[in-house]
């Protein structure tokens, strides 16, 4: 008779041990990853997963597993790894990365796709844009425009293909402006657009008629008043107290160069632009300065690159920040809510804070909360 209850214990046990087991495994957080494995941009996919990687160890928890897809930076590679993603019964992606990758993804109805784009135009129902998008910067550029009291801001927005982005981001941050302006470009169009912006003929030819009027006055003053006037370049002010660009590296670089032509200096007006991921070569160009701009918290950057450099042995993308953060947002959610109802999470507004710092999910997009930085005499400084 002990024998037998024995035996009906260790029954129990085994039966107790792989429901366990079984529960476990049902309860594990399924995520796939969306990112070029192979082809042109494979490098950055080994950087993303690395960082997701980092992340998952970084919170110590066995409750997250990741499936990594090949996307090849290609829409239908895109569509048949997140149909192989579907079958094995995950709701939640990371990825892809690119904007053009997401074409065919409202076929994948079952799964919620956290992508690292930054676009926000033309998304499908069961996508998130999780980059820096063009509202979020728009947002923090405008508490600065409030804090300097700055009244009088023009727009300059380059004919490239995200000119619509910029637009949306203008009416979503309700920011106030001045006048909006497009430019091309090529350089040999540039500087005669922002001539034109920066009324430079007329004020150019107010300084010549000044000079001339007072070579044929009586003025007793009349050749110190000449002295200075011969150190100017134009006469007479824009009607502009900031400018917005929003462009990028050397591009950038040229519109403030002809700004600095048509005698309109960052010394006497705000020149402004976007996220420019703290580009090293915009503190050389001193000439150019100062500028502003919103990016993300640096300091915690800094420790993410020092951390992911000494893990890996090179230095990371921006994405891969992003990609750490997304980590740590779905460990956050899964503390909140039952598994099947993470990906429902996504859907409603939430506020999380991470290393980029503290974003907010809603309406399809997640809307980062930033930090505003300028660039002068070769040094950067936050602002706020």
């Amino acid at each position: 008779m002990n024998k037998f209850f024995k035996i009906l214990f260790f029954i129990f046990s085994v039966l107790l041990f792989e429901a366990s087991i079984s529960h476990s495994e049902e309860t594990k957080i399924k995520i796939g990853v969306l990112v070029p494995l192979s082809g042109e941009n494979a490098s950055l996919g080994k950087q993303i997963l690395n960082s997701i990687r980092m992340a998952l160890i970084d919170i110590k928890s066995n409750d997250i597993e990741i499936y990594p897809k090949d996307t090849r930076s290609d829409p239908n590679v895109t569509l048949r790894s997140a149909l192989e993603l579907d079958e094995m019964g995950i709701s939640l992606a990371i990825g892809p990365v690119f904007h053009k990758n997401l074409l065919f993804l409202d076929q994948v109805k079952n799964i919620t796709f956290l992508s690292l784009t930054n676009k926000t135009l033309d998304l499908h129902k069961n996508v998130i844009s999780s980059g820096i998008n063009s509202s979020s910067q728009l947002n923090t550029i405008k508490k600065f425009l409030k804090k300097d009291d700055i009244k009088k801001t023009i727009f300059l927005i380059p004919n490239l293909n995200y000119d619509l982005e910029i637009k949306k981001g203008i009416k979503e941050s309700k920011i106030k402006f001045f006048k909006q302006y497009n430019y091309d470009i090529d350089p040999t169009k540039l500087t005669k657009q922002i001539e034109k912006i920066t009324n430079y003929g007329r004020r150019k030819q107010n300084l010549s008629d000044e000079i001339l009027r007072v070579q044929n006055s009586d003025d007793p003053n009349k050749e110190k008043i000449l002295e200075n006037l011969e150190k100017k370049y134009t006469l007479g002010n824009v009607r502009f107290d900031s400018v917005i660009i929003t462009d990028f590296d050397e591009s950038l670089k040229s519109v403030v160069t002809s700004l600095l032509y048509t005698d309109v200096s960052p010394k006497n007006k705000y020149i402004i632009t976007l996220n420019q991921w703290f580009d090293g070569s915009l503190l050389k160009e001193k000439n150019l300065q100062p500028i502003y701009y919103p990016s993300i918290n640096k300091k915690n950057l800094d420790e993410f690159t020092n951390k992911f450099f000494k893990r890996f042995n090179y230095e990371p993308n921006y994405l891969s920040l992003l990609s750490y953060d997304l980590i740590g947002l779905i460990y956050y959610l899964s503390l909140k809510n039952e598994t099947l109802e993470i990906s429902k999470s996504f859907k409603t507004q939430n506020t999380f804070k991470g290393k980029i710092g503290v974003f907010e999910i809603k309406d399809n997009k997640i809307n980062h909360q930033l930090n505003f930085y300028e660039i002068n005499d070769g040094k950067l400084k936050k602002i706020f």
